[in-house]
């Protein structure tokens, strides 16, 4: 079995000279919904990509190829019913049917290498929260962000109260929680949930430019940045400065830190092999 013949959700493409990983999500007649599976299949893609040296980065977005509308995923897949084995009217199991969900999410908010959200069209519901767990987050000034989930008399349960709140503070997160408001890529840039918004017809070769950069990085120096910010913060700054201190031995010792000296005193650009 191929690579690409164990998702049904999802597609991979590889980047040599950027070093980096295309994954889309593939159901463009759905607008890219969200089922268990299609997180599921992310997740395990993230995770083959893990142990690959030769990939350093990764994209994550809608498929290009679009059917109705341009979409990084218009949310939840309503029509999925979850599990057989989960009742639909018992609180204990559908507790668990959003664990299912969450684990996929933070098992994608985990991974350790650099995951850019490559947004072009909508990113609603828990497209949306699946931005909120990747790193960098670049969209074309067309897209559409929301949390429209109260419309439908439900609320955004795949991370949204949690880590939206973390970008936007208590008022911007309820405004878009409570009224189900669609905004504008401006918007959320001015609010500092994008990293980047880009003209549409330069948006792909943005991305690729992006992902070219961090894919040719110092791996080691990306993995610790990413790691004390994403749990350093998490603790009182006493203990997020000792993660920054342990941080700093440990890559003290990479062959990418002597290549990065090296190439400033020598005034040429370094050549990182993400060692």
């Amino acid at each position: 079995m191929t690579e690409e013949s164990k998702y049904e959700h999802v597609r991979i493409e590889h980047n040599e000279e950027g070093h980096y990983a295309v994954i889309s999500i593939n159901r463009p007649d759905k607008l890219n919904a969200l089922q268990v599976q299609t997180l599921k299949e992310i997740s395990e893609a993230l995770e083959s990509i893990e142990v690959d040296p030769s990939i350093r980065c990764v994209v994550l977005r809608g498929t290009k190829e679009y059917s109705k509308k341009p979409a990084f995923s218009a949310g939840a897949d309503l029509s999925d019913r979850g599990s057989a084995d989960l009742d639909p009217n018992n609180l204990r199991h559908q507790s668990h049917a959003m664990y299912r969900r969450h684990k996929y999410y933070d098992l994608i908010e985990e991974f350790h290498k650099p995951l850019i959200a490559a947004i072009d069209g909508y990113a609603l519901g828990g497209g949306f929260e699946l931005v909120l767990a990747c790193d960098i987050s670049i969209a074309s000034k067309r897209s559409i962000f929301g949390l429209p989930e109260v419309q439908r008399g439900i609320f955004p349960a795949n991370g949204g109260t949690q880590r939206l709140i973390k970008n936007l503070g208590k008022m911007r997160a309820k405004r878009m929680m409570f009224f189900g408001e669609l905004l504008s890529a401006e918007t959320m840039f001015e609010w500092g949930v994008l990293s980047y918004i880009v003209d549409d017809e330069k948006f792909e070769e943005f991305i690729h430019e992006k992902a070219s950069w961090l894919g040719n990085a110092a791996t080691n120096s990306l993995f610790l940045i990413k790691k004390s910010i994403d749990y350093g913060t998490q603790a009182p700054l006493n203990i997020g400065l000792q993660f920054e201190q342990m941080g700093y031995a440990i890559n003290s010792q990479s062959k990418d830190v002597a290549e990065g000296i090296s190439a400033f005193l020598e005034k040429r650009k370094p050549e990182f092999q993400g060692k």
